[in-house]
């Protein structure tokens, strides 16, 4: 039996040796996700090319989306956003999973822009503390309210209080301050939402930051992007920011996301512990990310480090021969994310080597010091820590042990314990699937850069099977994969078992976020040709008429969508999966192999769907089947979240005049033709 609540994955890493090879980054993630929202926000339609493709930039496209704003998709990072200030759609519930890059300048920005909201996310984003930014924020007008824990989302959001009235009985302030401590994305939030505020009160916003500013390269990504944009804000050091009365958003036509140098520390980690060279194009020392500094890290710990405009290049000493690296004392509070990434090099020093002023680590996807703390004593290392520090000692080769590594559904500690691959026992990494909040391909690459891991040289290779209803796309799936001997997700099932659940429940199908909770919280098994709902074979029940109609139109919801695509990505198991839906291709499984688009004629679809609902016992009256196909295809093409299209990638097969066992045997010929060669 296979629960879709929790589907088990690990991947197992066999221990290299030596690691070398170039790798051209996927884009920045803290580029990508403000200058989406910087797009949205300006006059005017701006091209982002090399835009990263990851679950954080999903969440947010998604909500810009549901927000009225016209994204449009190109294919291979390319995107362009027409801007439309303010946002067209004045109400609504946005599910953000857990994107604190998504969270945080939205909240500023529905707050400042006027309309009624509710924000909301993953439990660990309810984690995540947000007081000071709705602090900052009620200062200026803002009418925020905690629907739960106070200074923590979810969050409803009203209108504006009006200029002559706030809640001291003055106009609102021209004055905000914020803590610097706690995380730069509140700072970060109310920059880029500055320029709604003054162009409401004709006033130039000064934005004063209390005690210590953490991670100020990520407030410099921030200015300079502002800047791209048309805003140019005066600054006195990192304490006082002023945002001038004219400020206002324009569209520069063109935005190039550099590579994801965060991203880049597990690769430049892996020149300076397996000989390299490993060369990393796409972010280089003309790099606007503050984690470039990375290099120097890298560079201190006794790695060669050639640094070019537009790439970097490491090299080092061969740990998995007993070769070590300097170990060190140092302050990275400019560069949290990458820290995470010398944490695990720790291992491999000279001696114990101290991280210090890490407390933003606490309140990032999970508490970040605990997790490494926790994870690199299971591997053999003697670690202590503190409220904002970290010391790792050595790991020599009698203490290494053999660990299945926790990765708390955070990307970071994913591809940071990839790391332990160059000791002596290996490592299983728990749930690496979460990579996908930033690079899916990670594993992927990491294992083309190694020497003898093939167990990390690939995912689970997936085909796609994408297209309109009653195309054939289930049948089809289910017999390419009982050929190729894997496994099968019909993702159309858990669409339509959210349906049938919010039937069976009462729950208000127009209400989206009610609708992803009932997605979340779905009690689904499939055992063979059962369906299993809360312990009940719905197999049938899920195949009616109004239930599919109604899938169609809570899969339109991007709430439900995000809700249910990591229980999907979890499918992905060896020795292989086969995926059918709308979106597998596109957006659940973007780096799968084959890409199939099934199509056939609305007439032959409807024959097909008659047919087969009258073997059922089920009435089928052809007419009415032609009309509602033809509106299903119709809101399936046209929907803002995850629409039908074709990958640009994807073989398109018709198979209108086909029988199942021909179109079978295309996508089969089609998987060989990629050097694969399929079971009989």
């Amino acid at each position: 039996m296979s629960h879709t609540r929790k589907p088990s994955r690990s991947l197992n890493l066999a221990p290299a040796t030596r690691a070398s090879g170039r790798i051209r980054l996927p884009g920045s993630k803290s580029i990508s996700n403000r200058a989406l929202l910087l797009a949205a926000m300006c006059s005017g339609a701006t091209t982002l090319e090399g835009l990263l493709d990851s679950d954080d930039t999903r969440v947010m496209i998604a909500a810009l989306r549901q927000l009225g704003v016209q994204v449009d998709e190109a294919g291979e990072g390319r995107v362009r956003v027409q801007g439309q200030y303010p946002f067209p759609i004045k109400e609504g519930t946005l599910f953000l999973g857990n994107a604190g890059t998504a969270f945080r300048p939205l909240t500023a920005a529905l707050s400042l822009m006027g309309g009624r909201y509710e924000l909301s996310g993953v439990p660990r984003m309810h984690e995540r503390p947000i007081g000071d930014l709705v602090d900052a924020l009620r200062t200026l007008g803002a009418d925020i309210v905690y629907l739960g824990r106070e200074g923590y989302p979810p969050l409803r959001i009203g209108a504006l209080r009006a200029m002559e009235e706030n809640k001291n009985g003055g106009a609102p302030s021209d004055r905000v301050r914020v803590r610097g401590t706690v995380s730069s994305q509140f700072l970060t939030a109310l920059l880029m939402a500055a320029p709604l505020h003054v162009a409401r009160t004709g006033r130039p916003l000064v934005i004063e930051v209390e005690g210590d500013l953490i991670s100020r390269p990520y407030i410099l990504i921030t200015l300079r992007l502002m800047a791209r944009f048309g805003v140019n804000v005066a600054c006195d050091g990192d304490s006082r920011f002023v945002v001038p009365a004219d400020a206002a958003y324009r569209a520069p036509g063109r935005i190039a996301v550099e590579g994801d140098a965060s991203t880049a520390s597990y690769f430049m980690a892996l020149g300076a512990l397996g000989g390299g060279p490993v060369v990393i194009d796409g972010v280089g020392q003309d790099s606007i990310q503050g984690d470039v500094a990375f290099a120097d890290v890298v560079q201190a710990m006794g790695a060669t480090v050639v640094r070019r405009a537009e790439s970097i290049e490491v090299s080092g000493p061969v740990v998995a021969r007993g070769e070590r690296l300097r170990a060190f004392d140092r302050d990275f509070n400019l560069i949290p994310d990458a820290a995470m990434t010398a944490a695990a090099m720790a291992m491999y020093a000279d001696g114990p080597c101290t991280l210090r002023n890490i407390g933003s680590w606490r309140v990032k996807e999970t508490d970040r010091i605990h997790a490494m703390h926790t994870e690199l004593e299971k591997l053999g290392a003697r670690v202590e820590s503190g409220p904002d520090w970290l010391r790792v000692h050595p790991v020599t080769a009698d203490q290494w042990r053999a660990a299945s590594i926790a990765t708390y559904d955070d990307h970071r500690m994913a591809m940071c314990f990839s790391l332990a691959a160059f000791g002596p026992k290996g490592v299983t990494i728990e749930d690496p699937d979460c990579v996908g909040k930033t690079f899916p391909g990670y594993f992927p690459a990491f294992g083309d850069m190694l020497d003898g891991n093939a167990g990390a040289r690939a995912a689970p290779p997936v085909i796609t099977i994408d297209g309109p209803t009653a195309s054939g796309k289930g049948t089809i799936a289910h017999r390419v994969a009982q050929a190729l001997g894997w496994s099968v997700l019909d993702s159309g099932a858990l669409y339509r078992l959210t349906a049938l659940a919010v039937q069976q429940n009462g729950t208000n199908p127009d209400d989206e976020m009610a609708v992803a909770r009932v997605a979340q919280e779905l009690d689904v098994a499939f055992q063979g040709e059962q369906v299993l709902l809360e312990g009940r074979d719905v197999a049938a029940l899920i195949r009616q008429e109004q239930v599919g109609n109604l899938a169609s139109r809570v899969a339109a919801y991007g709430p439900v969508r995000q809700a249910l695509l990591e229980r999907q990505r979890a499918f992905r198991m060896a020795p292989g999966l086969v995926a059918d839906g709308r979106d597998m291709g596109t957006v659940v499984f973007p780096d799968a192999p084959l890409k199939i688009f099934l199509v056939a004629d609305v007439r032959a679809r409807a024959e097909r769907r008659s047919k087969q609902l009258k073997e059922k016992g089920f009435s089928a009256n052809l007419a009415d089947l032609l009309e509602s196909m033809r509106a299903r295809d119709e809101r399936d093409r046209t929907r803002a979240n995850a629409p039908l299209v074709a990958a640009a990638d994807a073989r398109t097969v018709d198979s209108s005049s086909l029988t199942i066992d021909e179109t079978v045997r295309v996508v089969l010929d089609l998987w060989s033709s990629l050097g694969f060669q399929p079971q009989e």
